[in-house]
């Protein structure tokens, strides 16, 4: 743990303490005041910050797996256009059709990720030195998923620039482009949450890593590589109705400026009931790895 790190957590742990203690009026009530709550709201947010700066930090300490992370969707997006992609009928071509799935895909492999450095901080018991600094359990995931945000937008930067590499050409509006990438960031944040909450259950990093390889395949069953009804007929209930596919089909239709329907709003209320079970899982979940 480095001393900057330490220094910064327990700087604003301490600062807001002797905040309250000094600064409130003789008599005045301690537990519901405005200044309390605005004061440990701001602990928090500096808490998560400071640990977010140390998630990016281990990640450049750790460039083997963020390589990897990074380049996978970009060599998967290579082998479905250039190997597969001649033979599979989209009705239009085909890195057209496939490159908002890879961003999802590319999304799944970065979230992934979360689950294993949470399962290693709590392995190596790093949080219970966070715990004497006040840090609670929300702080800490929350550090772990906003490292997790930044190096998927970084990847997400890479795998849009190989797919105008090799020939997609979006249509979308302005707004179009802002609804796509606030869609890829509620979606981001969802499965980051829901990972780091698995990170929660695992004991090593290995079962991190295998828990979460769902969230890697579920573009697979989806309209992200190939036309639903191209599938065999016993598995387009699952296909239709699974997260992921209200996600591509907005994203496709933004980028490619085409009606999508109501399927942003069900792609926003799948990302809204994750993130929602997640942060209640992973309050839960920290509450009894460490007591």
């Amino acid at each position: 743990m480095s001393d900057s790190l330490t220094a910064g957590v327990s700087g604003s742990a301490t600062g807001s303490a002797t905040g309250s203690a000094t600064d409130r009026p003789a008599g005045s009530p301690t537990g519901g005041s405005a200044s309390g709550l605005t004061g440990g709201l701001t602990t928090g947010f500096t808490a998560a910050s400071t640990l977010a700066g140390r998630g990016i930090r281990i990640s450049r300490r750790n460039l083997d797996a963020v390589i990897t992370s990074m380049m996978m969707p970009i060599m998967l997006m290579l082998v479905f256009v250039y190997f597969f992609g001649g033979a599979i009928d989209t009705g239009t071509r085909y890195v057209t059709y496939v490159v908002p799935g890879v961003l999802v895909l590319c999304a799944g492999f970065g979230a992934a990720s979360t689950a294993v450095t949470v399962s290693e901080d709590m392995r190596r018991g790093v949080v219970d030195r966070f715990r004497t600094l006040d840090v609670g359990g929300t702080p800490f995931l929350a550090g772990h998923v906003a490292a997790t945000v930044t190096r998927n937008a970084l990847s997400t930067t890479l795998v849009l620039g190989a797919a105008f590499a090799i020939g997609f050409r979006p249509t979308a509006t302005p707004g179009g482009w802002l609804a796509a990438i606030g869609l890829l960031l509620a979606w981001i944040t969802a499965v980051s949450w829901l990972s780091a909450a698995l990170g929660l259950v695992t004991r090593t990093a290995e079962a991190a890593g295998a828990i979460t390889f769902f969230m890697m395949f579920l573009p697979y069953p989806s309209s992200a590589f190939v036309p639903i009804d191209t599938m065999p007929s016993w598995l387009h209930g699952f296909a239709e109705h699974q997260p992921v596919t209200p996600l591509i089909e907005s994203m496709r239709g933004l980028l490619l400026d085409r009606p999508v329907g109501d399927s942003p709003w069900t792609a926003l209320g799948w990302c809204a009931a994750l993130l929602t079970l997640a942060l209640a899982a992973s309050h839960l979940l920290f509450r009894l790895r460490t007591r």
